[in-house]
């Protein structure tokens, strides 16, 4: 399965910094009801097990709405799961090494903050490409900030679908057109939100004014 650029449009990356009066499940339910194009399950504290469970629970609920999976950073959870995709950073696995764990059918995307990191990982086999943060963000402390003019170079430079990510909310989501990019990757900015479904179908219209020019 190779990456749609609509596919990109509003992927939902989770976060269960918000769940209390709903679980991540109901949240990720909510999301999908309300429009986003894909789910990355995004898991720091979780043991193995647990992990893998919510995987499969997640997975089968993003394929009642037909929507792509993804599994950030872990391999050997995204393949045991069947995942449609995995995630992974500058600071994990190199994407040619992990397509060989993953076979030719699962989608790569490889976080990346430059051009060159870009073409790299465009050339070692990433099925498409997160770029950020294009924006100031509290949820990754440890990520420095990519420039509107970079986003474009980066854009420019390979021809996989890019999603931009990091901060991204309705207030600023339109200072990212005609940069190239395919989409938003939003933490944030719905599963904090009140009403996640409704919050994800004002986000949704956002980003198809957005980005699909």
């Amino acid at each position: 399965m190779k990456c749609r650029k609509e596919t990109m449009r509003l992927y939902a990356v989770t976060d269960r910094t918000w769940t209390g009066k709903q679980s991540l499940m109901e949240q990720t339910k909510a999301a999908l009801k309300g429009g986003v194009t894909c789910v990355q399950l995004r898991e720091k504290e979780l043991d193995e097990e647990n992990f893998l469970k919510e995987a499969l629970e997640m997975k089968k609920l993003c394929g009642v709405y037909g929507i792509p999976f993804f599994i950030n950073d872990n391999v050997e959870i995204a393949v045991k799961c069947g995942a449609d995709g995995i995630h992974v950073g500058q600071k994990d696995m190199e994407a040619g090494n992990v397509r060989a764990l993953v076979g030719e059918e699962m989608m790569i995307g490889v976080s990346v903050q430059t051009a060159e990191q870009a073409a790299a990982a465009q050339e070692a086999g990433a099925d498409y490409l997160g770029v950020g943060a294009v924006f100031n963000t509290t949820t990754k402390l440890d990520a420095s900030e990519v420039s509107y003019e970079t986003l474009k170079e980066i854009c420019e430079t390979v021809s996989i679908p890019v999603v931009a990510i990091g901060g991204i909310s309705k207030k600023n989501m339109q200072e990212l057109s005609g940069s190239g990019a395919d989409g938003a990757a939003l933490v944030s900015a719905i599963f904090s939100a009140e009403d996640i479904e409704e919050e994800c179908r004002e986000l949704r219209r956002l980003a198809e004014q957005t980005f699909s020019k």
